[in-house]
């Protein structure tokens, strides 16, 4: 039965979850979406602001940007020659929900495991 949950459990991930935490599993992009979650929404961030704090070149940010990009956590607006990145929470907002539900999922786990094993255990005749 076991197998089966967590088997269940692992095909239950989409596409669009896979790419969400491949995306989130580098510090250097959960850095940038940090960033671009504090920024206003409406101007956006430019690549030169989003690479100010890490000491790498603008090609490997740029290569940061577009794991972000096809995970769908980016959209990005030209304005003239300068191009401006926004945060789309939709991916993020999916794997919160799907963590949520399995934390639900295990903590029941675990609740049901404590009371089992709370519960006093029958004495063994044979000792006797």
């Amino acid at each position: 039965m076991i197998g089966y949950i967590l088997n269940h459990m692992v095909k239950c991930i989409g596409p669009s979850l896979n790419a969400t935490f491949a995306a989130l599993a580098d510090h250097t992009r959960r850095s940038i979406v940090a960033r671009l979650g504090k920024a206003d929404p409406s101007l956006g961030v430019t690549v030169g602001e989003l690479a100010q704090p890490f000491n790498i070149s603008p090609p490997a940010i740029s290569k940061h940007l577009r794991v972000l990009e096809r995970a769908g956590m980016l959209s990005q607006q030209r304005d003239g020659r300068i191009r401006r990145r926004r945060l789309d929470p939709k991916p993020i907002n999916e794997a919160s929900k799907w963590i949520e539900h399995h934390r639900q999922f295990w903590n029941h786990q675990l609740d049901s495991l404590a009371h089992f094993l709370e519960q006093p255990q029958p004495r063994d005749t044979a000792e006797g």
